[in-house]
């Protein structure tokens, strides 16, 4: 049964209803999709979702959510991928014997010396998401220009050709054209626009990005460093329009992550001595 909450939920209380999100995906989800079932279970309003963690171009709602991974990782119940996939450690986890006091407790205790968070404060980072925000910083921090030929080179990176940024103005939002190729047989005409700005993306942002593509291209694609409101996404993909794919903010970090654009990933070795093999000499 669904719950309605109408202010801002802490990390604590979204303990349970992420372990919940992840057995009603299949044991296993993206950071986005454990986002959108968990507003589902607790029902949060959009006016809710919509603000932000600080000067960040992310929302308080998936700030505190990452916290809530965080203890989950911690606690033993959830595990994460290199690709930022999160999953449960146990199919066979009963919620309904979960404590969220209990886990915050537990997890506390076992890293006192080394204390995750301030005391009765959340402004400390979660592990997951700190090169995340400072990479957030940069991104808001460089130039229009800049920012569309990152975008022009990401796209580049990810299989699109013939990309042009075109920039012009009074051209309804479009910020350049490029060419989507499937499996090396199919290609099709995107047109894109990104907008480098921490606020949410509302659905008449949407409505207008498809009608400036009306005529020439049944495919669109809307970038931005910060967030979409649950009524762009559905409009986004409302039946019997031509479909736009979004990237919010978090999205578009993963992705420079992963064609390390602007990203150094760096193995760290660890040595530890084994005092077992030296008694046995």
């Amino acid at each position: 049964m669904k719950e309605t909450l109408s202010t801002l939920p802490t990390y604590d209380r979204m303990l349970i209803p992420a372990i919940k999100a992840l057995q009603l995906l299949g044991g296993s989800g993206t950071t986005e999709e454990i986002y959108e079932k968990v507003v589902e279970i607790l029902d949060i309003p959009d006016e809710v979702l919509e603000k932000l963690h600080g000067n960040t171009s992310q929302t308080e709602v998936e700030y505190r959510l990452a916290w809530s991974r965080t203890y989950l990782k911690k606690y033993g119940l959830l595990e994460n991928s290199s690709r930022g996939i999160w999953s449960l450690k146990s199919t066979t986890i009963d919620v309904n014997n979960l404590d969220a006091q209990e886990i915050v407790k537990s997890v506390r205790e076992s890293e006192k010396n080394q204390p995750i968070i301030p005391s009765n404060s959340l402004e400390e980072i979660p592990e997951e998401l700190e090169w995340h925000q400072q990479l957030h910083k940069v991104l808001l921090s460089l130039s229009p220009s800049a920012f569309e030929r990152l975008i022009q080179r990401l796209l580049r990176e990810s299989g699109f050709t013939n990309v042009l940024v075109t920039g012009k103005s009074g051209d309804g939002g479009i910020d350049g054209v490029g060419i989507a190729r499937v499996n090396g047989f199919l290609s099709f005409h995107i047109l894109f626009q990104c907008k480098r700005y921490q606020g949410s993306v509302a659905a008449g942002q949407i409505r207008d990005f498809r009608g400036a593509m009306q005529g020439r291209t049944d495919k669109g694609l809307f970038i931005t460093t910060g967030t979409f409101t649950r009524e762009a996404i559905k409009e986004a993909a409302r039946d019997g329009a031509p479909s736009i794919d979004l990237i919010n903010g978090e999205e578009l970090v993963q992705r420079l992550k992963e064609f390390k654009l602007g990203v150094n990933i760096a193995m760290v070795e660890l040595v530890e001595v084994d005092q077992d093999w030296f008694s046995k000499i």
